[in-house]
């Protein structure tokens, strides 16, 4: 068969050219191959190809080699089986950018008014007409002035053109930045491949149909493909089945690997046979309609799929199987998958800010900003309503009793005119004393963060990971990679019953025990680990792969031996079987085969594990001993504590003989096969401590942050590493445990773990060693549930692991390592380190902290203009029947204290300084004491200057009087005068606002912050033009240089102001409020509600069309919600893969039970009082109950109630910039 599969006339061939000319399958054909599952699938491949390997020969690949790898070649195949893409959709226009922007409730009442003004302007009735309406009406001077009082109507549309361009040109770049930062992931997206026989990484986009490709644990599948050679492989196939345990994957029972699933354990080799729209992922997303139709339809079903969703929590149908994949795949733009690409563009802009905003409602900060908001919108509502009554009131009383005017038909008119113009005023109150900058200010303080933390190494993949890891309080580490340098290296020896400080010369070990310590060490590690030669001459050997076995390699090396010459004669295919690493055996074993049909085994792992299997040894002649119980405890006293003590982890080398008259082994009782062993030798590994790594956790432990290393090597390492990098200090009252040790103490006689137990060690917990996935899982889980200090705390956890994703999840803040960390460890978490370094993680506090209080120091300054501004609007209305400000002035203002100011005050960089306090915690409100001091105290001073200039300014300036000027009357001197003193006191208040915490010096790195000085400057100009040459449109006439000056030195007047107001301590201020606290409703774990009802009070309020900022939420909620109603039952790994995606040895594997738990909210709840001033509450304390442990009993894995996971990739889209 595989020789017919070549056959065929040169005719043939010809006339099926534009189909699959060279290869004998075509697309459809592969695509119903891979539809088929377990044995079904084996006996197809018999019944049309004999084979795999008839398959691959079919494809033109060779099982061995791989594809040649010609050019020509691979777009041949790009040509007939398609990329391995599936095509983006559009993003959004600019225009329709533009529409959305001009939803916006206050900007069409705004350019509603504004079209009534302008229509009316041109209504001119008779001027003896027009003196009978009221001397308001008449007193016009100059003809052309009336004429001109269209301009007004005009200026407003055109401010109004100008917010809405803005906003649009925001929105835009915020996608352009996304998409951007999406493509260098996607650049970075790498496979394992083989071709031309050489094994080689090339770009999840070129794997093309007949690649042969290399899986390991941890991988994420870009493809389908058939299995050709698998050890131990077992994949995780949720995504697709719903199906939490883990798939048995072999040549006999069921070949087929599909993309998008997880390897959770061993390695093989598949030959690609489907990529793109043809794999099972890309099928699906066809099926869906992943482009527009399928966006039209989610918003008009969501109703319906949500009341869907409930009725049918147990049922699963194939469709809702294939949904939630489809939810699940969404956001596979980091993995290898062909379908990365679909979700950033298949939804675009709209998928990410629907993600984006539903997850904001549920941190922190937003939660504390969407009240604030809301509450604010409402007082301004009620002061531009306010306003308006008190300006017609006024008008009807002056006009109709005062002056006795009698109603005119004719006069209507103007009287309409009159009321168009209060109401003006009315929604320009309003336009200023809405805060629509504080989203801007939160959009661009993150972004910019997030920008800037790619250049710290900290990959941002959930934008509130940034603002929740400057509360962190705790954080628990990895050791290998993340404290240590992860370059292992072998520095001491036992071998022969000799116990070596240094490595060996290869003359002192005897050549039988060298024989065996090389051939063990060659084929017992993992194919894919080698050293490389060094990049540049010089340098170190490059260590490609796992790092512990690479280090084991370059013993081989070091010992003058050649471990690829023992990989050439025993090639992967010759391995009997294979016992991967995995969390039950903490060890590896290969299989091998001799001539005689005998076996021989040979293993390797942690010492004390292994030494206990084994009992006998090789003597220094090289003959087997007999190790009895005694020896074994003298070989770990003598040995292995003296090495582990140097912060050496310590591994065993091993092997055992089947004789064939034993009879065939039964493999699959390993307890059976891995007993019995003789010891080979006993090694050393040293991993250095990076050297950074003790001034961070110096930093951290400053900053009010304790570190907590949780590792799966021995304790006596552990607890020297510990003590090297400055966790543990000598003589420290702290507890190191072992995972065992630690589980005794925290279990019940029920075998239950109790809260309170693990309450009385966490707090002096520092070291858990010999940790298992569980005992990580278990340790974050109690933290973060404890009650035993007032405030909550707040847990980040560092994984690398496939099984440190419950962990991952569980955290407040996952951070995986971008270069050690399995893909499914880099999905489950929030941030990915790119160069696994710790202290990169403090410099992810540093910014968390940061975004804090940029929005603070926003706040501070948006809160004074507000004040300010609608005071002086609201009481100059009510006195003077017309604003100060007039509208278009207003909206300048609204221009520089919104978009200007969130720029300026949302992009200050980071200082040592913010390490230099204790977190915040959630209790904190936005708006401290001391920044309600400053707020009042300059809105005194601002008041203060206003009113004078406003009642006085005439006879100080010795000009005439604004006050009381007619409708249509030219603009004065003297309300340029208070409109500029006001724009110039608000320029130099910006300096102020750059200290939240009343310190002195408000020019303080003042330089490093380019954007600010740069709209500073920038502000000072436009306002100048405006006011020499704004003329009738802005209500502006030309100043003087001695105007201009007076202005300037009442503006820096504000600086001087700021001193005195900071040399009042606030303890004095009793009476000073805080504001900004967080709400009661994020108090209820996020997952309790089944993820439907995520928007708060903020959603509550929209009816009311005042919030600006939440103008899009009810549609983006409805679009979150149908994507979520899909969601029946999902891997909480999806996703996120980067170069060279690698193991560590002490990598579990998953245990399908903490699924369950992972629903659990990732942002925490934290109680903690405001530390400032004011005396713990008992009010703001609310006392949670910890969630149920043990749900994973009562709920089948396939439940649909469960939430989408914050690690699933429409999470991910959340790193929208």
């Amino acid at each position: 068969m595989t020789n017919n599969s070549f056959s065929g006339s040169k005719y043939v061939r010809r006339g099926e050219a534009n189909h699959d000319a060279e290869f004998s399958c075509s697309v459809q054909e592969l695509r119903s191959l891979m539809e088929l599952r377990g044995e079904e699938a084996v006996a197809r491949i018999q019944e049309s190809y004999s084979e795999v390997n008839g398959l691959c020969a079919r494809l033109r690949t060779s099982p061995v080699d791989g594809l040649d790898g010609k050019s020509e070649d691979i777009d041949r195949r790009k040509e007939v089986f398609g990329l391995n893409i599936i095509p983006p959709k559009k993003p959004k226009t600019f225009l329709q950018l533009v529409w959305e922007a001009l939803q916006d409730v206050t900007l069409i009442i705004l350019e509603v008014a504004a079209i009534i003004s302008l229509g009316l302007s041109f209504y001119h009735p008779p001027d003896a007409e027009r003196q009978n309406c009221g001397s308001a009406a008449g007193g016009v001077d100059d003809e052309s002035e009336a004429e001109a009082g269209w301009i007004e109507g005009a200026a407003i549309l055109l401010s109004v053109v100008c917010v809405v361009l803005v906003t649009a040109f925001n929105d835009w770049s915020k996608e352009k930045q996304f998409r951007g930062l999406q493509n260098r992931i996607e650049q970075e997206q790498k496979f394992t491949v083989v071709r031309g026989g050489q094994v080689i990484q090339i770009k999840v986009s070129e794997i093309v149909v007949g690649d042969i490709a290399q899986v390991k644990y941890g991988d994420l599948l870009p493809a389908d493909g058939v299995l050709i050679q698998g050890n131990d492989l077992k994949i995780d196939e949720s995504s697709l089945t719903g199906e939490s345990d883990h798939v048995k994957k072999n040549l006999d029972k069921d070949p087929m690997l599909l993309s998008g699933t997880h390897v959770m354990e061993g390695s093989g080799k598949m030959v690609v046979t489907a990529v793109g729209v043809n794999s099972q992922s890309g099928i699906i997303f066809t099926l869906l309609g992943a482009g527009d139709e399928g966006d039209n339809e989610d918003k008009k079903d969501k109703k319906k799929e949500e009341h869907k969703r409930k009725d049918s929590k147990g049922k699963k149908s194939k469709f809702s199987r294939i949904e939630s994949y489809l939810t699940c795949q969404c956001g596979e733009k980091k993995d290898g998958a062909s379908v990365e690409m679909q979700p950033l563009n298949g939804e675009g802009e709209p998928e990410k800010k629907k993600k984006h905003i539903a997850k904001k409602e549920k941190s922190v900060l937003q939660g504390k900003l969407t009240k604030l908001a809301v509450q604010i919108g409402k007082a301004g509502l009620f002061m531009s309503t306010l306003t308006v009554i008190i300006l017609i009131t006024r008008f009807l009383i002056d006009t109709f009793c005062i002056q006795g005017v009698v109603w005119l038909p004719e006069c209507v008119p103007i009287y309409i005119q009159f009321l168009v113009k209060f109401f003006i005023i009315g929604v320009t109150v309003l336009v200023v004393a809405v805060p629509e900058g504080l989203p801007l200010a939160v959009t661009i303080s993150l972004a910019y963060s997030v920008k800037k933390m790619m250049k710290d190494n900290n990959l941002v993949r959930h934008l509130d990971a940034c603002e929740t890891m400057g509360n962190a309080t705790a954080i628990c580490s990895d050791k290998t990679g993340t404290l240590t340098m992860n370059r292992m290296t072998v520095v001491q020896a036992y071998i022969g019953e000799r116990y070596y400080k240094k490595v060996p010369e290869p003359d002192l070990i005897p050549p039988k025990i060298l024989d065996l310590l090389v051939l063990g060490i060659g084929v017992n590690c993992a194919y894919t680990t080698k050293i490389m030669p060094p990049e540049r001459d010089g340098g170190l050997p490059r260590q490609v792969g796992n790092k512990t076995e690479c280090a084991l390699l370059g013993f081989t090396l070091d010992l003058r031996r050649d471990y690829q010459a023992i990989r050439n004669e025993t090639p992967e295919e010759k391995l009997f079987k294979v016992y991967t690493f995995n969390s039950v055996r903490k060890s590896m074993s290969t299989v091998l085969k001799n001539h005689d049909g005998s076996y021989r085994m040979f293993s390797k792992g942690a010492s004390e594990i292994l030494l206990k299997k084994c009992c006998k040894i090789l003597t220094a002649s090289g003959d087997v001993k007999v190790f009895k119980h005694r020896d074994r405890d003298d070989l770990v006293k003598k040995v292995v504590e003296p090495m582990a003590s140097e912060g050496l982890r310590t591994i065993c080398l091993a092997y055992r003989d089947f004789p064939v008259s034993d009879g065939e082994p039964d493999w699959d009782n390993e307890a059976h096969i891995l007993t019995g062993l003789t010891c080979i030798a006993v090694v050393g590994i040293e991993d250095p401590v990076r050297p950074e790594v003790p001034e961070a956790i110096r930093k951290c432990q400053r900053a009010g942050i304790t570190v907590r290393m949780v590792t799966g090597d021995n304790i006596n390492t552990a607890r020297a590493i510990a003590i090297k990098c400055g966790i543990l200090h000598p003589g420290d009252d702290f507890l190191c445990l072992e995972g065992k040790e630690f589980n005794r103490r925290i279990h019940n006689e029920m075998g239950e773990i109790e809260q309170e137990r693990l309450d009385k060690i966490w707090p002096k917990l520092r070291v858990l060693a010999r940790s298992s996935p569980t005992d990580k899982h278990t340790l974050v889980k109690g933290i973060i549930d404890s009650t035993v200090f007032e405030q909550r705390q707040v847990v980040a956890v560092t994984g690398d692991g496939t099984n440190d994703g419950p962990a991952l999840k569980k955290a407040d803040v996952g951070f995986a390592m971008g270069i050690a960390g399995t893909d499914v460890a880099k999905e489950a978490s929030d941030i990915i380190l790119t160069d696994d370094n710790f202290s990169s993680i403090v410099k992810a506090v540093m910014w968390g902290r940061n975004v804090y209080d940029s929005i603070s120091k926003f706040l501070q300054f948006q809160l004074t203009v507000n004040v300010v501004a609608v005071i002086v609007a609201f009481t100059g209305a009510c006195i003077t029947q017309d604003s100060p400000l007039k509208a278009v002035q207003m909206l300048w203002v609204n221009l520089i204290m919104d978009t200007f100011a969130s720029l300026a005050l949302a992009t200050e960089p980071p200082t040592e300084a913010l390490l230099l306090r204790n977190p915040y915690g959630r209790k904190k409100p936005l708006i401290s004491r001391t920044m309600m001091k400053n707020i009042l105290g300059h809105g005194v001073y601002q008041l203060t200057i206003i009113f004078t200039l406003l009642f006085a300014g005439e006879t100080l300036f010795d000009i005439d009087s604004g006050r009381n000027a007619p409708l249509h009357a030219p603009p004065s001197e003297h309300y340029t005068i208070v409109f500029n003193t006001f724009v110039l006191m608000q320029i130099f208040n910006e300096f102020n606002a750059r200290k939240i915490h009343g310190e002195r010096n408000v020019f303080e790195g003042v330089f490093r912050n380019p954007i600010f000085c740069s709209i500073i400057f920038g502000t000072f100009v436009s306002q100048f033009i405006i006011v020499q040459f704004g003329g009738k449109p802005f209500s502006c006439v030309d100043l003087t240089l001695e105007q201009w000056l007076w202005c300037i030195f009442l503006g820096l007047g504000s600086l001087l102001w700021g001193q005195l107001v900071s040399s009042v301590p606030t303890k004095w201020l009793t009476f000073l409020k805080t504001a900004g606290h967080a709400t009661l409703q994020e108090e209820i774990p996020d997952g309790s509600d089944e993820g439907n009802d995520v928007v708060d009070h903020g959603d509550l309020e929209l009816s009311k069309g005042h919030i600006l900022w939440c103008r899009g939420l009810s549609r983006i909620q409805t679009q979150i919600r149908v994507v979520k109603a899909f969601r029946d039952s999902v891997s909480p790994y999806e996703g996120l893969e980067t170069p060279e995606s690698r193991s560590s040895i002490h990598n579990f594997m998953n245990h399908p039970e903490f699924r369950i738990e992972d629903s659990e909210p990732q942002i925490p709840l934290i109680d903690e009082n405001e530390s400032e001033d004011d005396p713990p509450t008992k009010r703001n304390s609310i006392f949670i109950p910890p969630p149920l442990t043990g749900l994973s009993a009562l709920v089948p894995p396939n439940s649909a109630g469960l939430p989408p996971c914050p690690g699933s990739p429409l999470h991910s889209l959340e790193t929208s910039l």
